[in-house]
């Protein structure tokens, strides 16, 4: 006869380890993040020539996980719960491996802004940005401590990231035309600020999910009032 205690203990540890290599690739993106917005801010082209290969090890732990994930539904038929934590990690990595990407895009446009006039201290870039790196990091930590309310709370500032990259736009429009010479460094800068954008975005969309692992309530659509 199946020992059961011994069926749980081995599920228990498989959900550990998903934890455990979970919190890994989120603390290896948020590394990332913070490499990327350090090589804007302190126009450092070393760091983010240094930053870009780092998304191959993201893009490893993505499939690790993904391959453990498929592993422990097949064998043990999950529900109620564990079955919302294996299919909210299911996507949360997913948006994890985008917002390294995103890193990287922000990395090359500091790379080609090395030959272009830096922008003023004025642009809204740096504050945005430290933003949306809150947005990831508390995201993740709802994740962890299956906390809703800190997850609603980042759900919430997505709408500020959303207002500064508005912001940023008209502003960029406005020197393109003053000064054709600033087209090319004006597209560039404007293309980072939609990568903030995007990854406020995902960090948003890890917070739906773990509303939804903790309350097993989809946020995403909310009913318009």
């Amino acid at each position: 006869m199946l020992d059961r205690r011994h069926t749980d203990r081995e599920f228990e540890s498989e959900l550990e380890t998903l934890r455990e290599r979970v919190l890994l690739m989120g603390a290896r993106v948020e590394e990332m993040l913070t490499l990327a917005f350090r090589s804007f801010t302190e126009r450092d082209l070393r760091i983010a020539e240094n930053t870009i290969p780092l998304d191959r090890q993201i893009d490893q732990l993505e499939i690790g996980i993904d391959e453990l994930c498929l592993q422990i539904l097949a064998r043990r038929q999950p529900v109620a719960s564990d079955l919302r934590f294996i299919t909210t990690t299911l996507k949360l990595v997913t948006d994890l491996e985008r917002i390294a990407d995103l890193c990287v895009n922000v990395c090359e446009r500091v790379v080609e802004l090395s030959s272009e006039p830096w922008p003023a201290d004025d642009t809204p870039i740096p504050v945005v940005a430290a933003i949306a790196q809150g947005m990831v990091h508390d995201a993740l930590d709802s994740f962890v401590d299956y906390n809703a309310v800190q997850a609603r709370d980042v759900i919430e500032r997505d709408g500020v990231v959303d207002a500064y990259y508005a912001q940023l736009f008209p502003q960029l429009l406005s020197q393109m035309m003053s000064d054709p010479k600033l087209v090319t460094r004006s597209t560039r800068l404007l293309s980072v600020g939609k990568y903030i954008e995007r990854i406020g975005d995902h960090a948003t969309n890890i917070a739906e999910m773990v509303v939804f692992m903790v309350n097993g309530q989809d946020v995403r659509h909310p009913d318009p009032a």
